[in-house]
């Protein structure tokens, strides 16, 4: 497990003994679960990338989450536990909203005025805040509702939601409970979409869906949307602030955006590998094989440890250290497979944006407490400071700073 205080900025120290002398190693997991855990990149990619061998129906993270039984039956529209054809019938749906350069160019424009705004809000507020809080949150709440079609307005509820998919609840009916107010809202979001479209993702999916040959029912747009915004707005709220607290911490990183902008994109994909995926993934074997050197049974459970991969000096030079320049496309921070993270390219946009602006309108963003004081979340799978205490001397106006 993570150990914020000894590592704030990488996985657990341990796994650079485990890449190399037990790269394919049996563990019980936080949830009770009996796994094999693969640390190697070489491994966890061949893993990640053979849903033949290795499934999804455990769903991402039922090792760190107690109520999310491996073993459950897969519910309608729970499109994540899905493999092959049935996985892909969700994708091609979801894909035109969040992944497209036609739908991208129209989100930038709004992720560029939600951005604005809260760097403004920040601005009228002082010259404290938590970044995670008071920014991060915000603006991937904002740019997720905006993708969905659910007013910004709402946001609570898929909040409540995300804390309670995201804690240490372990019973179904209690999960079920605290999904049920989400599910109802989306309900009848739905239905008033299929009876009146709008210009948003519901509305566009609805539609797609009809010209299908398979047309999603009702229940299973609900479970499709609540998956997008609950997945859609703390996990990369969560990389983002801590993406920025290594930046403030490395100062000279956050330093070097300022002078060469044209960094952002590359330093966009380092954030991304340093801290995406960092509570692994889950997987279960189909037939018997190998991993690696290492033989596994039809049934067994796999956890792929997506930061240590991307710590893997076998794959990067100097891997634990943030580098905004260094030059990488093949990290694992989105998964990779068919299962890669269906919103990676909104995730970019809305990183590279905030770079953008930050790096403007807040030369003087820095830590307003010492690292070793920075909380980090527990009992969660979305692994990351639960709070980023910045100050600044100064934000400039929207249209000013270098460029």
């Amino acid at each position: 497990m993570p150990r914020p205080r000894e590592c704030p900025f990488g996985p657990s120290p341990d796994y650079a003994r485990l890449r190399i002398e037990s790269p394919v190693v049996r563990v019980k997991c936080p949830t009770g679960m009996r796994a094999w855990l693969v640390s190697r990149y070489a491994d966890v990619r061949e893993v990640l990338g053979d849903s033949e061998r290795f499934s999804s129906r455990t769903g991402q993270v039922p090792h760190m989450m107690g109520h999310a039984d491996p073993e459950r039956p897969v519910r309608p529209g729970e499109f994540t536990r899905m493999d092959g054809a049935e996985y892909q019938r969700f994708r091609r749906h979801i894909g035109p909203e969040v992944g497209t350069p036609k739908r991208l160019a129209e989100l930038r424009p709004r992720v560029e005025a939600i951005v604005a705004e809260r760097i403004d809000a920040l601005a009228a507020a002082g010259s404290a805040a938590d970044f995670y809080g008071d920014f991060t949150v915000p603006v991937t709440t904002a740019a997720i509702s905006g993708v969905v079609g659910v007013p910004y307005a709402d946001r609570q509820l898929f909040h409540t939601a995300a804390a309670a998919v995201f804690s240490d609840i372990t019973s179904e009916p209690q999960m079920a409970a605290a999904m049920q107010p989400l599910h109802g809202y989306l309900y009848q979001l739905v239905r008033a979409r299929r009876a009146d479209p709008q210009d948003d993702g519901v509305s566009r999916i609805i539609v797609r869906s009809e010209q299908s040959n398979e047309p999603f029912s009702d229940m299973e747009l609900v479970a499709m949307c609540a998956v997008m915004l609950v997945a859609g707005f703390d996990t990369t709220a969560t990389a983002l602030a801590h993406g920025m607290f290594a930046l403030l911490a490395h100062r000279e990183q956050y330093a070097r955006l300022q002078a060469e902008p044209a960094l952002i994109p590359s330093a966009v994909e380092e954030i991304v590998r340093c801290f995406g995926g960092a509570a692994g993934i889950a997987r279960q074997v189909t037939r018997d094989t190998r991993i690696g050197d290492t033989p596994v049974r039809a049934g067994e459970y796999v956890v792929v440890a997506i930061q240590a991969a991307d710590r893997d000096p076998e794959q990067f030079a100097d891997p634990d250290r943030i580098d905004v320049g260094r030059r990488i496309s093949d990290h694992l921070g989105f998964g990779y497979g068919t299962h890669q993270c269906f919103g990676q390219q909104t995730a970019r946009l809305e990183l590279t944006v905030v770079l953008e602006q930050l790096v403007r309108r807040i030369p003087t963003l820095r830590l307003a407490c010492p690292v070793q004081e920075v909380p980090f979340k527990a009992n969660t799978p979305v692994i990351g400071p639960a709070a980023v205490p910045v100050t600044w001397d100064e934000i400039l106006p929207s249209g000013e700073g270098a460029r």
